[in-house]
């Protein structure tokens, strides 16, 4: 593992670690609220704890890194993204991704560790077929769902976001500033 993609690991797994604390605080404020003290909570049903991987109660649970386009399983595994959940949820190459396979098949996507991030100004092209966003000299790929949702358009100037740290290929466009 290089060094980057230790630093990359470390600050996704900080990430996690700060929403899991997150999560507890609001969970503790909430039996606050009941005044209920956790120590009063009853014993969690076990199909209810569902491990990463595991088959049990609701279906398989799966981690990966979005790579723009997909979620890339600890396996390697390829496993399609809906185009518009992408969109929808601004997703940015290196966010880690939780994939819950059903019992009957279905699959149901939870973003749980975002990346660190930064705005930028680009102006939207088409090249080749593919819409890109264009800063400079550098091009990333966008999303065809993020194009029609926000009706850009080549030439149009938009906010895009990209990783923090690192070469993305992708982008996710944030808005459109003007036409």
């Amino acid at each position: 593992m290089s060094d980057k993609d230790k630093q990359q690991t470390l600050q996704n797994l900080a990430t996690q670690m700060q929403l899991a604390q997150d999560t507890i605080k609001q969970v503790e404020e909430e039996l606050k609220k009941l005044g209920v003290d956790k120590s009063e909570l009853p014993e969690p049903k076990k199909q209810d704890m569902v491990q990463p991987g595991s088959t049990e109660s609701i279906g398989k649970i799966i981690e990966g890194q979005f790579d723009g386009q997909n979620m890339i399983g600890p396996d390697g595994k390829v496993y399609p993204v809906p185009a518009n959940y992408a969109s929808k949820s601004k997703l940015v190459e290196g966010d880690t991704l939780k994939l819950t396979i059903a019992q009957d098949g279905s699959f149901i996507y939870k973003q749980i560790g975002p990346i660190a991030r930064k705005k930028i100004i680009a102006k939207m092209a088409l090249e080749n077929g593919q819409y890109v966003a264009v800063v400079g000299d550098r091009n990333y790929r966008v999303l065809y769902a993020s194009v029609t949702y926000f009706k850009a358009q080549p030439g149009d100037e938009v906010t895009v976001v990209v990783p923090e740290v690192g070469e993305a290929q992708w982008a996710a466009i944030e808005a459109v500033i003007s036409a």
